[in-house]
């Protein structure tokens, strides 16, 4: 086999064994909650750091995809807060005091619920943001490699896991280090949570967009602002939204 055999072998395993999850109803609670937020006139907050803030720009503010829907990030500290660009270094992640900064920059309603992608799970960031939600009355479903996070210790001074704060955990079945194909001794590649957790957003989109058609009810979805009337339709419907959701470049 090649090297991109091997690679397709890996992913399509797992995205057979989400599908499979997925048509068995393991998605149902996190769909629920999602649309029941979105009933209460609720906005989807996504967020994740480094590669997993991929996963964040699914769920939010792309064709195909919900439109009450909010990404926020790290950088959010400088572009909406008080701090300096030099404060964006590839360690904040892992630092728990920037939570209340960033949350300060993020507009945040009674009814809304989040979303956290981290394959580790245990950053500083990520875990301390899935606590905010939670102490502030906001159901959190996480997004997670459970083989990885049980084999890591947390980096919040509570000790806890996003595993273990969420409502909600979806196993992104990605292996422990993340890679699934090893090129020499001890170094691998093939990195597959990107690819398995665009796949659960897909999933998690089209079961509240097929929830809410299936009442009769018109989904609240982007269509492409690259085809004739997509600014003029996706700009009506961020409108309801104006002041709860950030689309930035």
């Amino acid at each position: 086999m090649t090297d991109a055999s091997d690679l397709f072998r890996e992913a399509q395993t797992r995205l057979a064994e989400l599908t499979a999850r997925a048509e068995s109803g393991a998605f149902d609670g996190a769909i629920g909650l999602l649309v029941g937020a979105l009933d209460g006139g609720g906005v989807i907050h996504a967020f994740g750091t480094g590669h997993s803030e991929a996963f964040a720009m699914e769920i939010s503010g792309r064709a195909g995809g919900l439109i009450p829907t909010n990404r926020f990030a790290l950088r959010d500290i400088v572009m909406h807060g008080d701090r300096d660009v030099e404060v964006l270094t590839g360690a904040l992640e892992r630092e728990p005091w920037v939570v209340d900064e960033l949350m300060a920059t993020v507009p945040v309603g009674e009814n809304d619920i989040f979303v956290i992608a981290s394959n580790s799970g245990v950053n500083g960031s990520i875990v301390g943001a899935a606590l905010w939600a939670k102490e502030h009355g906001h159901s959190v479903i996480a997004v997670t490699s459970l083989e990885h996070t049980a084999r890591v210790q947390p980096k919040h001074p509570s000790g806890t896991r996003l595993s273990e704060v969420a409502d909600i955990v979806i196993d992104n079945l990605a292996p422990y280090g993340d890679t699934t194909l090893e090129v020499a001794d001890g170094i691998g590649a093939g990195a597959i949570s990107s690819i398995t957790a665009a796949y659960i957003a897909q999933l998690l989109t089209l079961g509240v967009a097929r929830t809410i058609a299936d009442r009769g009810e018109t989904p609240p979805m982007y269509i492409s602002a690259n085809i004739p009337g997509g600014d003029d339709h996706n700009s009506v419907l961020e409108d309801r939204y104006r002041g709860r959701i950030r689309r930035g470049a």
